[in-house]
């Protein structure tokens, strides 16, 4: 195996592991700190692909300002360990399982329809320059961009009434 080849698959390797430390770890800092590992490799595998704007954003973006977001929102809140028994909210094991499936099976389909063809802007948007990108995510993905957008507001307007209405703990 050539060196390159090792390098990726040892840094996917390092990216899956910090990923599953961020689901698995049960305090809330540490799952920060997972993720922010998880980001940084992430870069670094977009640089092995020659993308070096993404790895940039990649950093600026997310590792720089999400995560110390994040780390500011658990720290003013208070970071406790988070108990693992869940017994009033049964669902939400089959509601996760459900989803994972889903997007397991969107990702197959995808991958098993990406063999076929190949986009004639592929060789432009590999090395990830900022106009070329732009314009394929502004046109051509303007639609998935726009769910993702749905889907953050829903998520701030969930967060929001979380924080507004907290749930009463039996102690």
């Amino acid at each position: 195996m050539a060196l390159p080849m090792l390098f990726f698959v040892l840094i996917g390797a390092i990216s899956v592991a910090a990923a599953v430390g961020v689901v698995g770890s049960r305090q809330p800092v540490h799952s920060a700190l997972f993720l922010l590992t998880n980001f940084v490799t992430l870069a670094v595998l977009y640089i092995t692909l020659e993308a070096q704007f993404l790895a940039a954003i990649q950093v600026i973006i997310y590792a720089g300002g999400i995560v110390i977001l994040i780390l500011f929102v658990i720290m003013l809140l208070g970071s406790e360990e988070i108990d693992g028994d869940i017994t009033n909210q049964s669902w939400t094991g089959y509601a996760g399982l459900l989803l994972g499936l889903f997007m397991l099976s969107a990702m197959a389909f995808n991958f098993l329809n990406a063999f076929g063809e190949m986009d004639a802007n592929a060789a432009a948007l590999q090395g990830g320059a900022p106009k070329p990108v732009g314009l394929a995510l502004f046109t051509k993905y303007i639609l998935p961009v726009e769910l993702v957008g749905v889907l953050l507001l829903v998520a701030l307007i969930g967060a929001l009434l979380m924080g507004r209405f907290p749930s009463k703990r039996v102690s």
